[in-house]
């Protein structure tokens, strides 16, 4: 049994969540590898919606263990916050979430340090969401961070807080005029959430390669996407973390040898929150529309999403770059709302024509896209189950995607609900 990885091949907000959900039917086990809770994955499920940000997706499954792996930074107040939230819902929560012991923390003070740097970026301000992923990412790398663990060692856990607040503390004072954070407060702050997390701290690799091996499935959810990974994305307008597939074998302990398949994630059209190059932008009527129709707005921040054609340039780069297997073609239903259709097949950089994406960042941000025009097709479609019961104009367009990232469909979303989608087996 191999694990099958989902993910986002645009800017984030692609509706993985609502694969994952699809998906999570047949799994046994749903990890998260990367990220914070800077990620918001909303799952409808019939007249309810479930928004998550740090607990797996495959949580609102029956059935389903649930795993934040060792690659995802941990708010600890926010993952209580989400637990509480959906246990009084109804779901249950924590018989059924695992949470990595190597796994680092988010703390106050990489909150505030976050905003502080996007005040004093100003207009070349990175766009982030102010959760402290950054700081909290940097300090893992730095080796002053804190993890999971360290909430059931109080001798290292005070050592910690003392040295990472040495600089901290001298920045806040110093640099920004602050009071200075005190390492005993942030010490029982973390030690009152020894009860929440307990029960969950485990070692998910380990659980996971542990399934594989039983022939149990396992799906790892990616959250934010390909083109904002730190190191493939378009730098610096990027996360912190490596949300590609690669990042999901480091951050979920699971070795490449046992990646099966990877979905990759993509809308029938782009959209992009926060700043950074954007070719396919639309600042008109349309892009309007798009945004109405598909209720484009954060759900993390609320911010309203940016909103673009689809850019089969940069989506294509994302396939290639992680092995994309099978495709979910995501809001279809949303270009029912508009005549016609523009797909970018290409970009024009300094008068000349090309088909990648450009290495450069000073190319990206000059790129001028290249369209290829098809018919819309104003028809509800909502209702189909089938693609044969697509309209000959959404199949062309849906056809037209599978030959230009060179892939086949496995899901098409025709609307937010659970049973509102085209499932294809396709490569599975």
């Amino acid at each position: 049994m191999s694990a099958t990885v989902v993910l986002g091949l645009a800017w984030g907000d692609e509706g993985k969540g609502r694969v994952c959900d699809a998906m999570a039917r047949e799994a046994r086990y749903v990890a998260r590898y990367s990220g914070g809770n800077n990620a918001g994955h909303t799952i409808r499920v019939g007249k309810e919606e479930f928004v998550v940000h740090l607990i797996p997706s495959g949580i609102v499954r029956e059935g389903v263990i649930c795993t934040i792996g060792n690659g995802v930074v941990v708010n600890p107040e926010v993952l209580a916050q989400e637990v509480e939230e959906l246990e009084e819902r109804g779901i249950e929560v924590k018989s059924r979430l695992k949470v990595d012991g190597r796994a680092h923390l988010i703390l106050p003070y990489h909150i505030r340090l976050d905003g502080h740097r996007e005040k004093v970026l100003g207009k070349a301000k990175i766009g982030t969401t102010n959760r402290g992923i950054g700081p909290a990412y940097e300090d893992k790398v730095a080796r002053v961070g804190l993890r999971v663990q360290d909430v059931f060692d109080d001798g290292i856990l005070r050592q910690k807080l003392k040295g990472a607040l040495r600089e901290k503390n001298a920045l806040f004072t110093n640099v920004y005029g602050e009071e200075p954070f005190d390492p005993d407060e942030l010490a029982e702050y973390l030690l009152s959430f020894q009860e929440l997390l307990e029960p969950m701290m485990a070692d998910t690799g380990a659980l996971l390669r542990d399934a594989l091996y039983r022939d149990e499935e396992v799906l790892l959810e990616g959250a934010q996407a390909t083109l904002l990974d730190n190191d493939f994305g378009t730098y610096p307008f990027v996360t912190s973390s490596n949300p590609s597939a690669g990042g999901a074998c480091v951050g979920a302990g699971i070795p490449p040898g046992l990646l099966g398949e990877v979905v990759g994630v993509t809308k029938a059209y782009t959209t992009r929150v926060g700043d950074g190059p954007f070719p396919t932008e639309l600042f008109d009527e349309t892009g309007e529309t798009l945004r109405r129709v598909g209720h484009e707005y954060g759900a993390t921040t609320g911010r309203p999403r940016r909103c673009g054609w689809l850019d089969l340039v940069a989506v294509g780069y994302s396939a290639r770059l992680n092995g994309v297997t099978t495709l979910a073609l995501t809001m279809l239903d949303v270009l029912s709302a508009v005549e016609e259709i523009q797909v970018c097949t290409g970009y024009e950089v300094d008068g000349e024509w090309t088909g990648g994406l450009p290495l450069s960042q000073t190319d990206l941000h000059h790129a001028k896209p290249v369209y290829e025009t098809l018919p819309g097709w104003d028809v509800d479609v909502t209702g189909c189950r089938r693609r044969e019961e697509l309209p000959e104009e959404a199949r062309d367009f849906v056809g037209f995607v599978e030959e230009q990232l060179g892939a086949p469909l496995r899901m098409i979303s025709v609307g937010p609900e659970r049973d509102q989608a085209i499932v294809e087996r396709v490569g599975v």
